[in-house]
């Protein structure tokens, strides 16, 4: 059972890694810019994607945000917008590599406006923050990492953005429960502890998302990656 739980835990770094070194070719090769649509910064990752990894296959949708949209959450679909001189944007990409599912996300600030790279930093800290305070809390529930990650954006002056900040990760297709958008996210309805066993007995592992926003400007930034390894 161990040496099974260490394959998954090699399987899910391998895949993150390959996720960070994807994201930093998307920075390299300059896809981010201004001028291009959402759209067409989208296709070119899938493109970047193919080549690098062979990947074909995603978890969720791919979600490329600018401006005004980076204040939307997951679910929503807002129009396709182009990136502008000085703008905002975060990218969140769930592929997998084999059988092994990545969700990474990361916020690009284009130019030099300090409020947006304020936010770049605050939620990176955030991150941290939030991982420090899952590790020192063995029985922390969804509904209370929720409730810290809201603590953190209104510390830094942000409202946080999302209806939840995390959710599980494995390997594909994780696990899943019809029709149940609670016990298995960090919600703030899930009051569940964290770190139960799935069906099987496995250790349960978790992605955190940091989604903070500021409405009055219209800007959002956005951070993930796994939470309980790494």
């Amino acid at each position: 059972m161990e040496q099974l739980e260490d394959a998954r835990i090699a399987g899910l770094l391998d895949a993150q890694i390959k996720a960070q070194r994807l994201f930093a070719e998307v920075e390299e090769q300059g896809l981010i810019r201004p001028g291009t649509c959402e759209t067409e910064i989208n296709e070119s990752i899938y493109t970047l994607a193919q080549r690098m990894y062979g990947i074909t296959r995603y978890w969720h949708k791919r979600i490329v945000r600018a401006g005004r949209n980076t204040l939307q959450p997951y679910d929503e679909n807002p129009p396709d917008l182009k990136v502008s001189e000085d703008d905002i944007v975060f990218l969140d990409l769930g592929p997998v590599f084999e059988d092994w599912e990545a969700d990474f996300g990361r916020t690009y600030v284009i130019g030099s406006d300090p409020l947006k790279l304020q936010l770049c930093r605050d939620i990176e800290e955030a991150f941290a923050s939030g991982k420090k305070h899952f590790q020192q809390n063995p029985d922390i529930t969804g509904a209370e990492l929720y409730r810290h990650a809201q603590r953190l954006a209104e510390q830094a002056g942000w409202e946080y953005g999302g209806p939840i900040a995390g959710h599980l990760l494995g390997q594909f297709p994780h696990e899943q429960i019809a029709d149940d958008k609670i016990t298995l996210y960090v919600h703030p309805n899930n009051h569940r502890r964290m770190r139960g066993k799935d069906a099987t007995g496995r250790d349960r592992h978790w992605i955190l998302e940091i989604h903070f926003v500021d409405r009055s400007r219209q800007f959002g930034g956005f951070y993930e990656e796994l939470l309980t390894i790494g």
